[in-house]
Formats: structure tokens, sequence, C-alpha cells
């Protein structure tokens, strides 16, 4: 009975360890974005270069 007890307790420390281990080596997978998000990023984003757009098509009209 000892035997499994000593096991079960080497086994629960080095899960621990794995995890602490596991914690520190980050993936550089890029964090997800869901489709809403992109959605709404986008939208930004055309919003923001039709406010920039016209300014830049007047300047070579004026040449």
């Amino acid at each position: 009975m000892t035997m499994n007890r000593k096991k079960k307790i080497n086994q629960i420390l080095k899960n621990k360890q794995k995890k602490k281990n596991a914690k520190l080596h980050k993936s550089n997978k890029p964090r997800y974005i869901s489709k809403a998000e992109r959605a709404k990023m986008e939208a930004d984003e055309t919003l923001s270069t039709e406010h920039q757009s016209p300014t830049e098509d007047q300047s070579p009209s004026d040449q």
C-alpha cells in the first residue's frame, strides 16, 4: 500500500511540474479573433480609410 501512495504522490508532483513548465513556454500562436470581432475591425478600417481618402483624392485633381 505504501508503494501506491508514494507512486501517487510522485505522479501528482510530476504533473504539477509539467504544468508549470508548460506555462513558461508560451506558444507563438496568434490570439483567436472571433468572426464578429473581425467584422467589427474591418468596418472600423473602412470608416477610417473613407475619412482619409477624400483628402487624398482632392490633391491629385488640383495638380
